[in-house]
């Protein structure tokens, strides 16, 4: 199963947006979803802070600042 993984941190709309859209995804394109906070960690805080949302597939960035489902579907498609 392929993980998805959402870089955020708390008290992020986008982030709660880009959540809900991986959820409702999920069950479609059967991916497990990680959820990173970056606050956590200094050098990914240096790394993602301006442009969380993130969503990794593996170590591919596929989009930040909001879900591109195009996009995300396309990549879960061709390495089933």
């Amino acid at each position: 199963m392929s993980i998805v993984t959402l870089y955020s941190k708390p008290d992020c709309h986008l982030c709660v947006q880009a959540r809900d859209v991986l959820l409702r995804l999920q069950p479609d394109l059967a991916f497990e979803l990680r959820e990173v906070d970056i606050s956590a960690d200094e050098s990914l805080h240096r790394t993602y802070f301006e442009r969380i949302p993130v969503v990794a597939l593996g170590s591919e960035e596929l989009s930040e600042y909001f879900v591109d489902e195009a996009v995300l579907r396309e990549r879960l498609q061709a390495i089933l």
